[in-house]
């Protein structure tokens, strides 16, 4: 790795461990450019943390688009994950629309609009987790990748969807309310019951029925996971670990909405270790 790569993998330690560990488990030359691809997600994904008003944000998105676009403004020698991307762009032959399409989708992390639909939650989730599952397959293996796009498809919605009941507690402070409206209406919640915690009951059916979204995904993801080309197995690692948070989730019912489930980091490396086997 050179000093940028380094860079990115040790932000993926402290920021977003379970990439981290996955990205130890790929061949060793593959390692730089997917902690360069994953710290860009740690990046973008903490935008709303450190620019708390909407429109910096998305000049920030931007500033992203268009350094992957080829039209950055300044020199990117300051910024060691923008570097690191740039090479694995150029070296892998990613598709820059990939990353603009991923970007255009985190704009909603920026503003407290309800999602709409479970539609428009599959569709975020395709562009970003899933996204991002296609690019470290191309990363590993360009040729086999493509073929596997359903099952990436599925393996991102099932992360995202269990990530984002992860993150419910933080979301609920913001005032983002990520579980769509419709399923909201199902159950017999709203966004405002949500957010104000009025009505436990209904929130927890809130939470199940967004644990059961997330199965479903993780179901269609396992039963096709047996055919899945061994090079493309440090890409999908990330996903073992979902089945693992839904237990927790399940297990902690309402708390969710309060409260992320713990999980020791040892665990999370047994659990990363057995799903590594699977694939072997």
């Amino acid at each position: 790795m050179n000093a940028n790569e380094s860079h990115c993998l040790q932000l993926l330690r402290d920021a977003d461990p379970d990439r981290y560990l996955s990205v130890l488990y790929a061949p060793e030359e593959k390692r730089g450019a997917l902690a360069a691809l994953y710290a860009f997600n740690v990046e973008i994904a903490r935008i709303r943390d450190l620019i708390h008003d909407p429109l910096p944000g998305e000049v920030r998105l931007q500033w992203w688009r268009d350094l992957i676009d080829g039209t950055e403004h300044g020199e990117v020698i300051g910024n060691p994950v923008a570097a690191a991307l740039l090479e694995a762009i150029k070296v892998y032959n990613l598709p820059r629309t990939a990353f603009d399409n991923y970007c255009e989708a985190r704009i909603f992390d920026l503003y407290d609009d309800p999602m709409p639909s479970r539609n428009d939650l599959e569709g975020y989730c395709g562009e970003t987790a899933s996204a991002l599952i296609q690019l470290a397959s191309l990363v590993l293996d360009a040729e086999k990748a493509p073929a596997q796009a359903d099952i990436a498809g599925h393996a991102g919605v099932a992360q995202a969807v269990t990530g984002l009941l992860r993150l419910l507690p933080l979301h609920r402070r913001r005032g983002q309310t990520y579980i769509p409206a419709d399923i909201l209406a199902a159950v017999g919640c709203s966004a405002e019951m949500l957010l104000e915690g009025t009505d436990k009951a209904a929130i927890k059916r809130a939470i199940d029925a967004m644990i059961a979204l997330a199965e479903d995904h993780l179901g269609k993801y396992e039963a096709a996971a047996k055919s899945l080309p061994a090079t493309l197995r440090p890409a999908y690692l990330p996903v073992g670990l979902t089945g693992m948070y839904l237990k927790k989730l399940k297990a902690s019912g309402f708390d969710v909405a309060n409260e992320t489930p713990v999980v020791s980091p040892l665990r999370r490396q047994w659990v990363m270790l057995r799903a590594s086997m699977r694939f072997a």
